[in-house]
């Protein structure tokens, strides 16, 4: 499989040598490693995971494009769901993208609030990575006003006062390093990571911990029914702990998630019997997760009850759930579209135009595969959008 992969350079192989050296010597000095910890030192590690390095992740130079990526109808629509609570909440409310990518959204955004006159007092980007917040502080920098530019503020951790306004994350808890388990004899296994007799990375089970075994049963418990022996999938038993970290401090307005995934019940399919776990690597996907450490994105698709039961404990309600182009139509993607279109006069822009809709809209591209989840804690209904309240399907959870 891997020889159908692109090869990397000289220079990235080294790179990708360098932090599966430092994750040998990990497992050689303290043993099995727990697969999470193998995704985060591969994603996070600084200087050396994927987040956490130099290169490109996002557009065509990088290993995949995300929703921001291919227009800024993406973020005019976000900003469209956000606009009642921005004011309602008036001259105090901030907003907070968690993960800013390329900087795109945060671009794209800016622009729009000013141009809806609904300019939060701060945009905040919480960005853990340093080569990241670099970059989108260039970009933006570039490309927006002085005034607009002032008002973004870079965070490495969650804010640590309380505030009020909007949080929103795309594409954010897929990349959370997830808990491989497996079942066998009544009993749930976590899948760890160890080397065989080359020094190759392989995974064995091990009895899991009362975190991991419990988070399992409460899932089996929601379902109804428990795992078949041999059934091997994901679960985040740290989303929780998660949400209430990044979002506890918020104390009034709304959280937007948007990533791919699932109910419950879907992505615990019986027929999903190998969970979800893939590799992106320059615009390919696949399933070796031990393929050049550093170099690829590992990600995982969203348990979205999960979700929703995380943000519960955090404090906070489900407002909306529905597929990413149900949000879109609902928080004025037509009209935007509409107006982009008539006001454009070169057909290959409006080619472009109306491949942006397609990807962003349709069923087998990011429209059914993605889903978007609004919460709110201390809101009235009236500040929250009515059209994607509508189109509800929070029932689905």
């Amino acid at each position: 499989m891997n020889a159908q992969l692109p090869e990397p350079g000289a220079d990235e192989r080294a790179h990708s040598d360098h932090l599966a050296a430092l994750l040998r010597e990990e497992i050689a000095s303290h043993g099995p490693m727990p697969f999470s910890r193998f995704m985060e030192r591969c994603l996070y590690t600084p200087g050396l995971g994927y987040y956490s390095a130099g290169k490109a992740k996002f557009g065509a130079e990088g290993d995949f494009i995300t929703a921001p990526e291919l227009g800024t109808l993406f973020a005019r629509c976000v900003v469209r769901a956000s606009e009642p609570v921005l004011a309602s909440l008036g001259a105090e409310a901030d907003f907070l993208e968690i993960g800013g990518g390329s900087g795109a959204f945060a671009e794209a955004a800016l622009m729009a609030m000013d141009a809806a006159q609904r300019l939060p007092r701060r945009f905040m980007i919480l960005e853990p990575s340093a080569d990241l917040r670099e970059r989108q502080r260039e970009r933006l920098h570039a490309a927006l006003p002085p005034e607009l530019f002032e008002r973004v503020v870079w965070l490495d951790g969650p804010p640590e006062t309380d505030w009020e306004g909007v949080l929103f994350a795309n594409e954010v808890i897929d990349a959370l390093p997830t808990t491989r388990f497996t079942t066998r004899d009544g009993e749930v296994y976590e899948e760890h990571v160890v080397l065989d007799g080359d020094g190759r990375f392989v995974r064995i089970d091990r009895p899991a911990d009362v975190l991991v075994g419990g988070a399992v049963r409460h899932v089996e418990r929601d379902l109804g029914r428990e795992f078949e022996a041999g059934y091997r999938s994901e679960i985040l038993p740290q989303l929780p702990y998660w949400v209430q970290a990044v979002a506890g401090s918020l104390r009034r307005g709304t959280m937007i998630f948007a990533d791919y995934g699932y109910t419950r019940g879907e992505f615990y399919l019986p027929e999903r019997n190998d969970g979800t776990l893939r590799a992106f690597y320059r615009h390919r996907t696949h399933a070796d997760a031990f393929y050049l450490p550093g170099l690829q994105d590992l990600t995982a698709s969203v348990d979205f009850t999960a979700l929703a039961e995380a943000g519960n404990s955090a404090g906070f309600g489900v407002a909306a759930y529905m597929p990413q182009a149900q949000f879109l139509l609902a928080a004025g993607m037509q009209e935007f579209f509409e107006n982009d279109y008539l006001a454009l006069t070169d057909e290959a822009a409006r080619y472009r135009l109306a491949q942006e809709v397609k990807k962003l809209t349709l069923p087998d591209q990011m429209g059914e595969r993605f889903q978007v989840m609004l919460f709110a804690r201390d809101i009235e209904a009236t500040a929250l959008p009515a059209e994607v309240m509508a189109a509800d399907q929070g029932s689905r959870l």
